[in-house]
């Protein structure tokens, strides 16, 4: 197995989610996050920044679907850069019609033990 080179936090929302959604997706989605936790470099088919944010997208595709989590690299404005990222919210996009970041609501935990 791959050598950690971030850890990923996780918000309520995400966590209730997570739990909600069927094992294959929850399969793909755990694939993303391995590559996320153990390659410094991670592909844009898998992060994307979001614009002119701090935020990213981590990107699962299952068939024609598309579920997006909004994310933050949290001691640095960098993902690439950073050793911890927070999974914030979660969407669903059936066939790539994605929401422009600025129309998808964001709900920052409140909880700064994650941070």
């Amino acid at each position: 197995m791959n050598r950690a080179v971030r850890e990923i936090l996780y918000s309520e929302e995400y966590k209730s989610y997570y739990d909600g959604l069927d094992s294959r997706i929850q399969t793909k989605y755990d694939y993303v996050e391995q590559i996320i936790r153990t390659q410094y470099v991670v592909n844009e088919k898998f992060v994307k920044h979001l614009g002119d944010t701090d935020f990213y997208e981590a990107r699962v595709s299952v068939g024609t679907n598309e579920y997006r989590t909004i994310l933050f690299a949290i001691e640095t404005r960098s993902f690439m850069e950073s050793k911890r990222v927070l999974f914030l919210n979660s969407l669903f996009a059936k066939n790539s019609a994605v929401n422009a970041p600025n129309e998808v609501p964001i709900n920052i935990c409140k909880s700064s033990s994650l941070l």
